[in-house]
């Protein structure tokens, strides 16, 4: 059996009477990527800021690498690392600055080495000493993922990684998480509104809808018992529905 790096158990949250995540489980195997899916208010966000320890649940298990995130809190958050296209550093600091700073706070003996090799990686050495908040979108977006990569995560947790890139970037991007992905097993957890990135990404795929599973397997699966033609309209389906739709009931 696969090494199970994240496993989850009745997780959920509530925000007064409305429950935002019902007693979610799942589990994330060593090195596999999975997309964690579904339409606005589906539950993501809220799932994954439980897992960052940022929102507490209002019950079940979270566990990274046999560790309880309650009982292990800083243990876990020196393996794993979060990059999202939504997230500002702060823009008056130089990027070398604010990548500095994370490199101190994770212990990088060398960060300043470090910090190069991953703006090269990212294609925008450039930025080093530009102030943060002149970059355009696309160049955050690399700034971020570099922030990510700083101590070398077991765990990515990544939400909307390419959301603000244009086509160019985005498969420049999506290249490097597969590089990275395959040369150093990392595993991740990957948020994404879309399809086609997915497909190219995820080795399986969970759908939330109203804080629920309704559907997990790999993209194909997926789509082949759906019985659609793509996984965007198994999304376009569940964003209009709230269920998944038999296709096959429409000819």
């Amino acid at each position: 059996m696969p090494d199970q790096i994240i496993e989850i158990e009745k997780l959920t949250k509530n925000f007064g009477a409305i429950t935002a995540v019902n007693e979610l489980g799942f589990s994330v195997a060593r090195g596999e990527t999975v997309g964690l899916l579904g339409p606005n208010g589906a539950g993501k966000t809220t799932t994954i800021q439980m897992l960052l320890g940022l929102t507490k649940p209002t019950s079940g298990d979270i566990r990274f690498f046999n560790l309880n995130l309650q009982d292990s809190r800083r243990k876990i958050l020196q393996r794993i690392n979060f990059a999202s296209a939504y997230i500002s550093l702060p823009s008056n600091l130089t990027v070398y600055e604010n990548l500095n700073v994370f490199g101190k706070l994770y212990g990088i003996p060398t960060p300043r080495r470090k910090i190069g090799d991953l703006l090269d990686l990212l294609e925008i050495p450039q930025v080093i000493n530009q102030v943060t908040g002149a970059l355009s979108s696309g160049q955050l977006t690399r700034l971020n993922l570099c922030k990510a990569f700083l101590n070398d995560p077991e765990i990515l947790l990544l939400d909307e990684p390419t959301a603000s890139l244009d086509p160019d970037i985005a498969e420049k991007v999506r290249l490097t998480l597969q590089n990275v992905q395959q040369e150093h097993g990392v595993t991740m957890l990957y948020t994404s509104h879309n399809m086609r990135e997915v497909e190219l990404m995820c080795d399986r795929v969970i759908f939330l809808s109203r804080g629920n599973i309704v559907a997990e397997g790999t993209p194909q699966e997926i789509v082949d018992n759906c019985q659609s033609e793509s996984l965007e309209e198994v999304f376009i389906s569940l964003a209009r529905n709230g269920e998944l739709k038999d296709f096959s009931e429409l000819e």
